[in-house]
């Protein structure tokens, strides 16, 4: 951020919020460029073939309890929503379901 802080010839003195500073020399939002590098990601892990690892990770799960409490968000929730939100494409299109073993 300091370099577009040079750019647009402020200091943090002048006290101008990151995000104005953005806005103004017409920089994207961060958050659009995390999501995009997310979907990109998950563009690569869709494309792979069946038996490649970070597939498989991808597709696991794991078994055993959970503790109690609200659930953590996993990647895999949070990019099915994204891919949804943004593309409209649901995540049991992009990626088949697991054989169950046995």
């Amino acid at each position: 951020m300091g370099f577009l802080r040079k750019v647009a010839g402020l200091s943090l003195r002048d006290r101008v919020r990151s995000s104005v500073i953005r806005e103004e020399l017409g920089v994207e939002p961060l958050l659009l460029c995390i999501e995009r590098s997310q979907l990109r990601c998950f563009g690569h892990l869709v494309r792979m073939p069946p038996g490649r690892l970070p597939r498989e990770v991808f597709q696991a799960r794991p078994a055993g309890r959970r503790p109690r409490g609200r659930p953590r968000t996993r990647w895999r929730d949070y990019i099915s929503t994204l891919a949804w939100e943004r593309l409209g494409i649901p995540l049991l299109e992009l990626l088949p379901p697991r054989p169950d073993p046995g």
